[in-house]
């Protein structure tokens, strides 16, 4: 079929062909040859320094972990001053909504390259500082979906049940 492309066709220079993993003679650097997963990033991974805060979910923790990115965990929020020295070498940085992300932070975080914030909104980030330093922002809107439709369930049996005219009568001694 004249409209299938290929990749060699898509190339400046159709006819050199580079073998792909590469070959450990064209590896020239001191360094042993990346791990099949971090041939897919442009940095390794197993050298991506990720620091998650306010007590994170250990799943977070455990998916980081299993693609080899260095993870350090701080189960509560941290002082200005705190955070700061402890961002200096991280890449990624999780935190939840107790953390507050100032541009005082973000000029000490010199190698910070995204920040994901495991809550709905990201009023805890400095966005304007962040897009100034290079540093992506994201969040999980939906990551309180099943706590909100739990509650809201709780609600309607509370009301089916007048649990608080029931409350009210026990109080008054009538129940």
């Amino acid at each position: 079929n004249s409209r299938d492309l290929s990749l060699t066709s898509l190339s400046p220079l159709p006819h050199l062909s580079l073998p792909y993993p590469p070959s450990p003679s064209l590896h020239t650097m001191s360094e042993p040859l990346p791990s099949p997963s971090d041939r897919l990033t442009s940095f390794p991974k197993h050298r991506i320094r990720v620091l998650l805060m306010d007590g994170v979910h250990e799943s977070a923790v455990k998916l980081f972990r299993t693609e080899t990115f260095q993870v350090e965990c701080c189960n509560q929020s941290l002082t200005e001053d705190q955070l700061i020295e402890k961002i200096h070498d991280v890449h990624i940085l999780g935190v939840r909504s107790r953390t507050q992300v100032t541009p005082r932070v973000l000029e000490h975080a010199k190698r910070l390259l995204a920040v994901g914030c495991f809550c709905i909104g990201t009023d805890q980030v400095d966005l304007d500082a962040a897009q100034l330093h290079g540093v992506a922002v994201f969040n999980a809107p939906f990551a309180n979906t099943r706590s909100v439709a739990e509650l809201v369930l709780g609600e309607v049996i509370m009301l089916a049940r007048k649990a608080s005219m029931r409350s009210a009568e026990m109080h008054n001694g009538v129940w």
